[in-house]
Formats: structure tokens, sequence, C-alpha cells
């Protein structure tokens, strides 16, 4: 079996043949690095690779299998984490490509390549996200763009856009993704992969055990993957038995189980734009085919109103608003050791500079404004799932974008004649920051080539009834062909 054949591998099946013998954990390796070796100059979706460390990892286990050890359900599995507060010992940690933090080396090792090495997954290096996640899109000026694997002019979308492109490239079968804006869901559509938001607490997530009244958005460890099964492999993987961090999660739930589940008599509510968002007439389109789809798989889909008592600009404020307030105490840590990120002689990007400035100043009453606006929101969630177990609507209204200069690269600002903010005011995935509830960003099909993606939303701790439906639909409209696309591209094409 060639690097190719490899790379096609799902990581449930890669586990599988590991764990039989029938694949050696060296050859799964050897093949994803030459898979990257080969394609990741013309993407730029990892930024930094080990492949020593690989190797070495890789030997460890056979050497452990050899000696009748128990290696865990993602046996050499390659994965990689996102380069946002994702550490591993001595791996550069630059917080999405800041450049003062080129040499900055991590000492702890975060919760993604933690569990997922429990659980005999092999780490191969980071992937590229945008500076301190503060934008849709997935570039920074010290390593550039993530080109887009099914058309290389275009932005992969952020912030977790490496992982989503190494994974639809085939560099990785599944990779880390943490989300504190959508971020699991705007690359997963534009990359056309399966992207993966758990409930608050399921996951104890980058910034620890969030509570319930804290101002800031939660953010979520997240991840992406080519298929159902193995995001629910991974997400078994990080949850663990009695992990979850609050009780409203859901907990302990055999995972795989739930993908098992039919979705006869589900109640679908379908809102194309969550009541607010402009949305591209033909992604539109996509979603309503989809919704028919789950109608003859026998779920009960109707048309809901999602009546949210704010615009999409004021939302998209608020969210900017309390991303600067979390980037000023990253950045105030930050100062603790010794790196001033808000120095004048370390300029970071206009737009994290000018949102860190403004939560600097923030009143106490632009506060309680913003705490009242987020619980609007959420008492609207709430009040849907009364009548309905999920929330089917599109992930992004816009198409990808094309790469700017290195580190300039933002979404579109306007959809449909309406005027959004470039930042995040174009993706509907973001309002389960919110809320904390389950989301699923499912690939919906293809428009001339270009994936496009929905959004499966769940009750609060409703992970099961996500996932039943997330791998419902891609039994009934499998999506995995659709990698021939990226497959076949150029790869003579450097990022900018």
């Amino acid at each position: 079996m060639d690097q190719h054949d490899l790379g096609e591998l799902s990581a449930s099946e890669t586990a599988r043949q590991v764990r039989s013998g029938e694949l050696r954990p060296i050859e799964v390796i050897d093949a994803a690095i030459a898979r990257i070796e080969a394609r990741n100059p013309s993407l730029n979706a990892l930024v930094y690779t080990n492949f020593e460390h690989a190797r070495q990892v890789a030997l460890d286990l056979e050497r452990r299998m050899a000696s009748g050890e128990d290696i865990g359900t993602l046996a050499g599995v390659p994965t990689a984490m996102k380069d946002l507060f994702g550490e591993y010992p001595r791996w550069p940690a630059t917080l999405g490509g800041i450049p003062m933090l080129r040499d900055r080396l991590a000492e702890a090792t975060s919760l993604y390549p933690a569990r997922m090495e429990h659980a005999g997954a092999i780490m191969i290096g980071t992937t590229n996200s945008p500076t301190l996640g503060f934008r849709g899109t997935c570039d920074n000026e010290l390593f550039g763009p993530t080109r887009n694997p099914f058309d290389t002019d275009f932005n992969s979308g952020g912030s977790s856009g490496g992982s989503a492109a190494a994974v639809a490239d085939g560099l990785l079968p599944v990779a880390g993704a943490n989300d504190g804006g959508g971020s699991a869901g705007i690359e997963a559509a534009w990359c056309g992969v399966y992207g993966f938001q758990p409930s608050r607490g399921l996951i104890v997530g980058v910034a620890g055990a969030e509570g319930s009244g804290q101002l800031a958005p939660y953010t979520h460890e997240s991840l992406v993957a080519r298929t159902v099964e193995d995001a629910a492999l991974v997400l078994g993987a990080l949850t663990r038995a009695g992990q979850a961090s609050v009780p409203e999660s859901g907990a302990s739930t055999d995972w795989l189980m739930q993908t098992r589940r039919p979705v006869t008599g589900m109640r679908i509510g379908l809102s194309m734009d969550l009541g607010i968002f402009p949305v591209d007439s033909r992604i539109a389109e996509l979603v309503k085919q989809a919704a028919i789809v789950f109608e003859t798989l026998g779920a009960r889909v109707k048309v809901i109103d999602f009546a949210l008592p704010h615009s999409q600009q004021e939302i998209s404020s608020m969210w900017c608003q309390l991303m600067g307030a979390r980037m000023l105490a990253t950045a105030e840590g930050l100062a603790q050791t010794g790196i001033d990120l808000l120095g004048d002689d370390n300029p970071l990007p206009a737009p994290v500079r000018s949102w860190i400035e403004r939560a600097r100043g923030m009143s106490l009453a632009e506060m309680h404004a913003a705490s009242a606006m987020r619980t609007s929101i959420r008492q609207t969630f709430e009040a849907t799932f009364r009548d309905v177990d999920l929330v089917l609507a599109p992930t992004v209204g816009s198409f990808p974008v094309r790469n700017a200069v290195r580190g300039l690269t933002l979404g579109p600002d306007d959809v449909e004649a309406e005027a959004v903010d470039p930042l995040i005011g174009w993706a509907l995935s973001y309002l389960t920051n919110f809320t904390g509830h389950p989301v699923a960003f499912v690939p919906a099909g293809n428009w001339d080539d270009v994936p496009i993606g929905m959004q499966l939303i769940g009750g609060r701790g409703g992970d099961g009834d996500v996932l039943a439906a997330s791998a419902a639909f891609e039994l009934a409209r499998p999506w995995i062909s659709r990698y021939h696309i990226p497959r076949r591209r150029p790869l003579d094409r450097m990022p900018a």
C-alpha cells in the first residue's frame, strides 16, 4: 500500500489495521511524512513538523505491541494540533503566527496531544491559525495564508484552517481544532470536512472549566475529520470516562454507538439564516436539499422562525468586543513572563490591537449590555429547542475568499448585498460559542467543485443526537468521494 492509499484510510481503519498487525505504525507515519513533504509546501497547512519524534513514537508503539500492551483505540493514527493554545514540550507555540513568538517553545502538553497520545495517536506537528484566532480566515504575518485544497487561490477558512486543509488534502485523517468563534465550522465548510464542537464542558477546553456566568465566548476543544466515525472515535479519546467539567455536558457516552442510531421521528428545525444572517442563494439551495434527505430518512423537518432580537452586526461586534477582552488577558499573562505583545515595537494585526484597546476601555455598562445580549441569544436557543431536537442551518453565508498578501486575508465585507463584519459577521457558526450547545459541521455538497457546509445544532447535552443525524446523512449522501478533487490539485503553487 503506497503513501496515497494510506492517506485515504480513515483513522478508524488505520487503527484497526495497526492493532491487527496488518500495518506497522512506522509504515503509517512514513507514508504521512511523504505526503506532507510532497503536498504541504503548496498548501501551508502544517507550520511545524517533527518527523523524528513521530517516527520514535511509532517505533515505541511497535515495541509495546510486541510486549502485549494495549496501545489504544487510535493506535498509529497520525495527527496534529492547532498552533493556538496547543502546546507540546519543546515545540514552537506562536499563538497563531505572532512573529515575536517564533522562538517561543512550549513547556507543557495541552489537552489534545495528551489525550490523543494516550489513545495511541501520533503527533506529527502543528497546524496554521490566524493570530490569537481572531478572524474567520487562516492567515498571519509569520506563516502566511493556508490555501484551500479545493482551489489554492482561495483561503481555507479559520481559525482552524491548517487542520481542516490538512485533513481535506489527505495529509492527516484527523486534527485538532479548538473553537472560540465557530472555528471548527468555517474551515470545515470551506474545506469540505466534518467538524465537531461538543457541548460546553464535555471536554475541558483551552480556557479550563468555564463557568456559565463568564463573559467571554465559550472555548471548546474541537476536532476536524473526514468521517463521522472518526470524529466519534476522537471524541471518545478526548472525553475519556469521568472527564467532563460541568454536569450539563451529558458525558459518559459510547459515541460510536450514537452514530448508529436512526433518526426516525427526530424533529429538525430548518433555518436558512438563523433569523439575521445573509446567505448566498446557492448555499441556501444545497442546505434545503439536505433537509429533504433528512425527511427521506424519517426525520420530521419544519421551517422555524429563529427570532433573535439583535442584528448580525450587533452580535458580531459583541463577539469582537468579548474576544478583545480575552486577547487582552492573554497579552497580560504573557507580559508577566517578559513577553510584551502590546509594545510599540511588536505590532499585532490592526484588528487585534484595535479590539484589545477597545476591551481595555470597556465600561461596566458595556459589559452589562454584552452580557444581556449573550443571555438573549441563549434564551432564543432554549425556546427553539422546546419544539425541535436539532436545528439545521448553513455554516457560513459565503463562498471562500481569495488569499491576500501575507497576514491580510479577511472574509467578505458583504453577502447578498448586505454589509457584514469581515472578521466574523458572515459566519453563522459562532452563536453556539455564546450558548454552549453541541454542533456538527457537515459537508452538504459541492457547487462547481466548491464545498458547502451545513450545521446541525443540538439541544443542551445533545451531542449524541448531533452525531446520529450526521452519520445518517453521511450514509445517505457520502462525501468521501469528493476528496478526489484536492488529490489532483497541482503541487507547484507556493503560498504567498
